[in-house]
């Protein structure tokens, strides 16, 4: 009987280089996302959940005292200068307050500014920011009425040619704390 003899060597043919390139792709790719996986880990995960959770409530008094004190707030950005005006109303005229501006996603694209109140106006403070702020953000404010501390937070669309108000907004997370 008759035996079959290849009349061409292995690597002359078509079918096994497609294989191997198969293979030699999907092997670059996996090295390549382990590698972007690597240098670029995941920050939106808290580690430390309880304490995370201890302070959504230590927040929740900081924003009952506000809603308490019947503050409000309307914030205003200027494209050009980098001035940012806030006016404020209710029970409490603090000498400095904060004001964050925080990513959901991006830390490093995060903002405190510090707001100095004007000598000349009341209700009215000033502050700078140092480059343009657009998009989504949670807007925080924070001040002091006595020795505690108050908190505005809502997550506001923040543009230049739109001021944005704080204190509009039903408290959320605490219906039954009321």
């Amino acid at each position: 009987m008759p035996t079959a003899v290849a009349t061409n060597p292995w690597y002359k043919h078509l079918w096994p280089w497609i294989i191997i390139g198969i293979l030699a792709c999907s092997v670059t790719l996996t090295l390549s996302m382990v590698t972007i996986a690597v240098n670029n880990p995941d920050n939106l995960v808290n580690d430390n959940y309880y304490e995370a959770g201890k302070g959504i409530n230590r927040s929740l008094d900081r924003e009952l005292l506000a809603q308490t004190l019947k503050m409000r707030a309307s914030v205003h950005l200027d494209e050009l200068t980098g001035e940012v005006e806030l006016r404020l109303s209710g029970n409490s005229q603090p000498k400095t307050l904060e004001l964050n501006l925080i990513s959901p996603t991006q830390p490093e694209k995060d903002r405190k500014i510090v707001l100095t109140r004007s000598e000349t106006e009341h209700g009215r403070y000033i502050g700078q920011v140092n480059d343009q702020v657009e998009g989504r953000r949670f807007v925080e404010l924070l001040g002091v009425e006595g020795d505690k501390t108050w908190r505005m937070f809502e997550e506001e669309q923040v543009s230049h040619d739109k001021d944005l108000l704080l204190g509009d907004e039903p408290l959320q997370g605490a219906e039954d704390l009321n």
